[in-house]
């Protein structure tokens, strides 16, 4: 059964039973593309069949979020919506037929869930679900088709990324739940539910860096020096890092990179730099800028015969790939990455304890704080490139 002493609350030690009742929280809801999110009153159903609903402790601004907040793909447009993907929290109740969690389990959301039906769920090739996988044109429950969230008038507010934690309560399927263990730091787990796993797991998992491997990261934000973190921890003899940002780049230096380019002061392409600098070209690299001439200089950094490119970035255009077919003969080759091929609820409890014992650097990638009504102050320091993470106070 789930308790919890409301704020409005006077009196000494009167609880109230949450589980089951429609609850009143803030949430910061966007009203538009690129309107200052609104901090208000908001209502959350309780869950239904299979679905979880959590009680944020913490949550981030990601790239992703900015993007959507932005409207910048005027497809995945919707309003009033609750943005937010990155967080973590406590189980405040569970629907029918969850058995995997119970109240008061520390948990993660995950943008791309894990079923474990389906055959995606089941193939050792995929981390993706055919119900849950991520979808930001996905607004509304699985269940039925309709949302969690109300305006306090009644009106309907919109999910994204089968998450919207920027919500003190959210409402989440449980194939998007992640129970960790209770003994970890939620504050850092937050980073786990997205930019971490997704940079550390492209060097683990997709592109499998091996001790003495060469690597080129393009765009250190908080993916791309996830990448790096995760290539420094497999071994990496060189990890060239590449951005425009001078802060980032100086940042990068501190965080295991052993060589920085910053494209503005080159006279020649970065690709070229790159192959004179590391023998022919890299044997990994990570486009994690979102940029198709980015994307492109990555894919030509790579050694010929084996370079791989990992694609980490969100790309928002309809423009197709910059490469032209024959050069794929060369032997690099170039692959997506989804949340760093992490199965999310089979293997991200795991990556948490090898977190809890120090394989990955977390705190560094926490550069702010500041409390949840301070969120419009959260996107314009990474709209400035000054933050990596910004975690949020619920």
């Amino acid at each position: 059964m789930a308790i919890i002493k409301m704020k409005n609350d006077t009196s000494n030690s009167k609880d109230v039973t949450t589980a089951g009742k429609v609850i009143t929280c803030k949430a910061a809801v966007a009203w538009g593309p690129g309107q200052p999110l609104v901090v208000e009153e908001i209502l959350v159903d309780p869950p239904q069949k299979m679905e979880v609903r959590i009680k944020i402790h913490f949550t981030s601004v990601c790239h992703t979020d900015l993007g959507a907040w932005q409207g910048k793909n005027e497809a995945q447009r919707v309003y009033p919506r609750i943005l937010g993907h990155e967080a973590s929290g406590v189980v405040e109740s569970v629907g029918e037929g969850v058995e995997d969690m119970k109240v008061g389990d520390h948990v993660v959301p995950i943008f791309n869930g894990e079923c474990g039906d389906c055959v995606f769920c089941k193939s050792k090739s995929s981390n993706l679900c055919k119900k849950f996988r991520v979808d930001p044109l996905k607004s509304v429950m699985t269940n039925d088709g309709k949302t969690r969230f109300w305006t306090k008038q009644g009106e309907p507010i919109y999910h994204f990324l089968n998450t919207s934690t920027f919500s003190e309560y959210t409402v989440v399927d449980s194939a998007c739940v992640v129970k960790i263990d209770p003994n970890a730091l939620l504050k850092t787990m937050t980073l786990l539910s997205c930019g971490v796993s997704t940079g550390l797991g492209a060097a683990w998992n997709t592109a499998n860096v091996h001790a003495g491997s060469t690597v080129a990261v393009f765009g250190l934000g908080a993916v791309g020096l996830a990448a790096v973190e995760g290539a420094r921890s497999r071994g990496a003899s060189r990890i060239i890092g590449i951005d425009i940002n001078s802060e980032k780049l100086a940042r990068a230096e501190t965080m295991g990179v052993t060589d920085i380019i910053n494209p503005l002061e080159l006279k020649k392409p970065v690709h070229q730099e790159i192959r004179e600098i590391s023998d022919g070209g890299v044997d990994f690299s990570f486009e994690c800028a979102g940029n198709l001439d980015v994307l492109r200089e990555a894919f030509l950094s790579t050694h010929e015969g084996w370079g791989l490119t990992v694609l980490l970035g969100i790309h928002s255009s309809p423009k197709t790939l910059p490469l032209h077919p024959m050069e794929l003969f060369t032997g690099r080759r170039i692959i997506g990455s989804v949340f760093g091929d992490f199965k999310g609820k089979t293997q991200l409890p795991q990556f948490a304890k090898q977190c809890m014992h120090g394989a990955v650097k977390l705190d560094e990638f926490i550069t702010h704080e500041l409390p949840f009504s301070e969120i419009n102050q959260a996107f314009q320091l990474l709209m400035d490139g000054k933050s990596l993470r910004c975690v949020l106070h619920l």
